[in-house]
């Protein structure tokens, strides 16, 4: 490592025990989420660190290498998008073992991807959970910014989308239940769509999946 970039990361590490929580980490491993180590540090103040440093390439990959919650956050709040290459997401989307980190690393860094379209759909078809939560909460991230789908991509999202809620992965049922609630709110048409199968989901087998309904059909009539 680059020793400017070694002295960086030093100067974050002391920061991060400035505002170390150690209720919060607690609660965290009480809830399964066992990293090497977790400053219990709410997500505002991760910001506000992050924006005392520079958008820096080799600072934000030697964050994510580091086997820390804050580290992690931080990396996608620094990395710049232009050299955040497709192959370097999918390592890592693999290297995410919480749906925290999924969910923060979509907001700050993979929706600004200019590839984010594209990969968005491989994500949602792969086989594996993380890269399935990826592509369903970057989807909803696309369509908040009015992303308008094609014909043959809706067709695609609707029925991956369709697939996922009917699923047993709850982080994934929940945010392909989002995306599809953004996708509803872009025309009374797609209303139409999404509003036909909550009628086929209302009576599900599958509590979670009929809860699910429930909360989208809510959402569309506010």
């Amino acid at each position: 490592m680059d020793n400017n970039i070694h002295e960086t990361i030093k100067d974050i590490k002391s920061k991060f025990r400035l505002f170390m929580n150690g209720m919060v980490s607690q609660s965290m491993r009480e809830k399964g989420m066992e990293y090497k180590l977790n400053f219990g540090i709410e997500y505002p103040r991760i910001k506000e660190i992050a924006a005392g440093y520079e958008p820096d390439h080799e600072l934000a990959q030697a964050l994510w290498k580091e086997n820390i919650r804050e580290c992690k956050i931080l990396a996608g709040l620094l990395q710049p998008a232009d050299t955040f290459y497709p192959e370097i997401a999918d390592i890592w989307i693999e290297d995410m073992d919480y749906p925290e980190l999924a969910e923060y690393t979509v907001m700050n860094l993979f929706q600004r991807l200019p590839y984010a379209s594209e990969v968005v759909f491989r994500w949602m078809a792969d086989e594996r959970e993380m890269f399935q939560l990826c592509g369903f909460l970057l989807m909803a991230r696309l369509l908040m910014k009015e992303e308008k789908l094609n014909e043959r991509a809706e067709a695609e999202f609707l029925d991956q989308a369709c697939t996922a809620v009917e699923g047993d992965c709850g982080p994934v049922q929940k945010a392909a239940s989002v995306a599809l609630r953004k996708y509803a709110h872009q025309s009374r048409e797609n209303k139409r769509t999404v509003s036909k199968q909550l009628g086929i989901w209302a009576k599900s087998e599958k509590p979670a999946v009929r809860a699910l309904a429930e909360e989208i059909k809510a959402d569309l009539e506010f």
